[in-house]
């Protein structure tokens, strides 16, 4: 069974994601990808016998629309989204138009951050290859998988810095995560 396949099969076995991605599909939101510890975080847990929602704190749903990058467009998504999900999935997901990511990210963790040009290159900026997954869910209920740099270090648990954006949050970030889930493998080059 392929990387993909194994991944389609253990999201579909996480019912809260499959429901925040059924309500983002109805949202038809543009260029629009649920991402982080939503889709990695269900893979450490099976691969490691946890619960399926385990160490989830939130769903990640980034859309992309450069046609307004207003902090009140942008508001107006989150509202809209935030009517369409029942608690507690209401106040777990946090909906980030990926246009404007640009304008605030330096401010809020000192490190320039280049305009995005779609949504899925947002994940050649994450902080370490295992995060960088994304996944829309089709109107043909098949899974998009967006994997800028394969599947391979999230099955084999191994987190390593971003090959190709050096960040300043890695030490932190391996931190939780192996304090979350200990069988994970940190490689810091």
């Amino acid at each position: 069974m392929s990387l993909e396949a194994r991944l389609d099969a253990i999201l579909r076995e996480t019912p809260d994601l499959m429901r925040v991605l059924g309500v983002a599909r109805e949202l038809d939101l543009p260029d629009w990808l649920i991402f982080s510890g939503a889709i990695y975080q269900p893979v450490l847990n099976h691969l490691t016998g946890r619960p399926a929602g385990y160490g989830i704190k939130d769903y990640d749903l980034g859309y992309f629309d450069a046609s307004d990058t207003s902090y009140e467009a942008e508001d107006a998504v989150i509202r809209r989204a935030a009517a369409a999900f029942e608690p507690p999935l209401r106040e777990m997901v946090e909906v980030r138009n990926q246009a404007r990511v640009h304008l605030w990210f330096e401010g809020n963790f000192g490190e320039p951050y280049a305009p995005l040009t779609h949504a899925a290159e947002a994940l050649t900026r994450f902080v370490s290859p295992l995060f960088a997954v994304g996944v829309r869910l089709e109107p043909d209920e098949r899974l998009t998988i967006v994997a800028p740099f394969g599947l391979e270090d999230l099955f084999a648990m191994r987190l390593r810095p971003n090959p190709s954006r050096v960040t300043g949050g890695f030490e932190r970030t391996a931190a939780s995560v192996t304090a979350r889930w200990p069988e994970v493998e940190v490689q810091r080059r």
